[in-house]
């Protein structure tokens, strides 16, 4: 049985990206910043979140994917929901056919990524829901923000050269990849936003037959925040991967707010990521907080400034196992006796 998920949290997600491009801007380019810093768009986060839960969890409904027709041309925003739910139900109001607004919310709300992130459906009917789930836009935390283009080249002739003295060259083409970058995403996840639209649609509904977020949506969220973006194995994406995350979990009935991590996250020279300034602010709604997880691979990443204690744990993220304290100072003291080698 499926329990209701009530708690808020915050927290952020760290992408690390080498010689690679996880968000290009339509140049083909990373995206940057006026001030040349690189930063990745929310949309590029959702999107792996969605294709790692549309792949691994099948049998859910993901709304917000692109799907095709039989000339692979992608489908509109009301053949997406006509493949999904069938045709829209509509009533007599006013001595007009109008659609069931309602019921348009109830079969949208049974898609995972619009229990989520909510959605902005218009089509046929026009709604707008406020999701659980808000993400930042991410920002390279890292130092350097050095990008570089490399030409390569394709197995075809360009059509257009046809009759020049180019006619039997091969297109030359390019691509831009950042040389390192840690893309550090804020999130918070507040089940609030929705409660509303879920009064609306359980109205009248048998217990068995009420929507809710659950503890299962969250778990599978939890997981693609730690998979989807390693998960992705396009030729532009590969070298970009799930570097870390950190999640904080306000009891029930905390009213405390958090500001952004992202700019409390510190990347140095080392990559060793540094959360001193998040666990300052942490300490000081300590008595409102229910549990903090920390996920990251202890073979390549160092985490500093969160203590492993009673609330805060340490998880592998490639197996989610706990990292215990003896493990962490093992790890640091090899690494200590290893620089002094050295």
């Amino acid at each position: 049985m499926l329990n209701e998920f009530k708690n808020r949290v915050f927290g952020c997600i760290i992408v690390k990206s080498i010689n690679s491009n996880f968000n290009a801007d339509f140049t083909h380019h990373p995206r940057t910043l006026p001030d040349g810093v690189v930063y990745s768009t929310d949309k590029a986060l959702k999107f792996s979140v969605k294709d790692y839960l549309r792949k691994m969890y099948p049998d859910d409904r993901i709304f917000y994917v692109k799907r095709y027709n039989e000339k692979l041309n992608p489908f509109t925003l009301d053949e997406t929901y006509k493949s999904l739910f069938g045709e829209y139900s509509k009533a007599k109001i006013k001595n007009k056919d109008e659609i069931k607004r309602i019921e348009v919310l109830d079969n949208l709300m049974k898609c995972t990524d619009v229990r989520l992130f909510g959605a902005t459906f218009a089509g046929e009917a026009n709604i707008s829901i406020h999701g659980v789930v808000q993400i930042n836009h991410g920002v390279n935390r890292f130092a350097e923000n050095d990008i570089y283009t490399e030409d390569i080249l394709s197995p075809f002739r360009n059509p257009g050269e046809e009759g020049s003295d180019e006619k039997a060259m091969s297109t030359i083409g390019n691509q831009t990849n950042l040389k390192e970058g840690h893309y550090v995403f804020h999130f918070s996840i507040n089940p609030k936003n929705t409660m509303e639209f879920y009064k609306m649609i359980n109205n009248g509904k048998e217990d068995n037959k009420k929507q809710f977020l659950s503890t299962s949506d969250i778990d599978k969220l939890r997981e693609a925040f730690n998979n989807s973006v390693t998960a992705l194995d396009s030729s532009r994406k590969i070298g970009s991967e799930n570097e870390a995350m950190i999640w904080i979990q306000l009891n029930e009935s905390s009213k405390k707010m958090l500001p952004s991590l992202t700019e409390l996250v510190n990347v140095n020279e080392n990559r060793e990521l540094d959360f001193s300034k998040v666990y300052s602010i942490i300490r000081q709604i300590e008595t409102d907080i229910e549990k903090i997880e920390v996920f990251y691979n202890p073979v390549t990443t160092i985490i500093k400034g969160l203590t492993i204690n009673s609330k805060i744990k340490h998880y592998n993220i490639l197996n989610n196992q706990e990292i215990t304290v003896i493990e962490k100072i093992a790890k640091e003291t090899a690494e200590n006796l290893s620089d002094l080698t050295n």
